[in-house]
């Protein structure tokens, strides 16, 4: 599975005022195809391109909820059909010390399952404009990809605080949180 387009940051102090992180992202991003993610909302390549995949349907079919691509991958991943909702849980909030710059690809979907094709360059080909988005933020690139943790399903509401599950079904669980958000 190619890395999926989301370069992981991190500010130097918790974020303080979001709408002004949020500002100057908006200001210098190319389009409304990349977006800030929350940290621990990112789970998974497979979940990544998976909430993708979902959102590029909906696209295609002219079913999202969300005006725009950026709000109906955050409302995909944090798995409600609220809107204010979805920014709260998927996107960066007052206290974040890390986040995710995401860029969502527009390639075609396949006819049939398994026949779209996800370019293994979707990273790369995009990474000099999250470079500048990073400068423009003042942020620094850590040098992880996401995981699936206990925190970020709390933080979706997937689980109680203080709730665990075992590492073998974490990603699981997000998947079926995603699958879940239209039921």
């Amino acid at each position: 599975m190619p890395w999926f387009p989301a370069w992981g940051i991190n500010f130097s102090e918790p974020i303080e005022d979001t709408g002004l992180i949020v500002s100057v992202f908006n200001k210098w991003r190319p389009n409304d195809r990349w977006l800030l993610l929350s940290y621990h909302a990112a789970c998974s390549e497979i979940r990544l391109w998976t909430a993708w995949a979902a959102l590029r349907r909906r696209e295609v079919a002219d079913r999202m909820i969300a005006r725009t691509p950026d709000a109906e991958f955050l409302r995909l991943i944090s798995g409600t059909r609220q809107l204010s909702t979805a920014f709260e849980r998927a996107g960066v909030s007052k206290g974040d010390k890390k986040a995710w710059i995401v860029h969502l690809p527009d390639y075609d979907l396949g006819e049939n399952f398994g026949e779209t094709e996800i370019q293994r360059s979707a990273y790369s080909d995009n990474d000099l404009l999250a470079t500048r988005l990073i400068e423009h933020l003042g942020v620094i690139l850590l040098a992880k990809r996401p995981i699936p943790s206990n925190e970020g399903l709390i933080r979706l509401g997937a689980l109680k605080p203080k709730e665990s599950i075992d590492d073998s079904f974490r990603e699981d669980a997000f998947l079926t949180h995603t699958a879940l958000v239209d039921m």
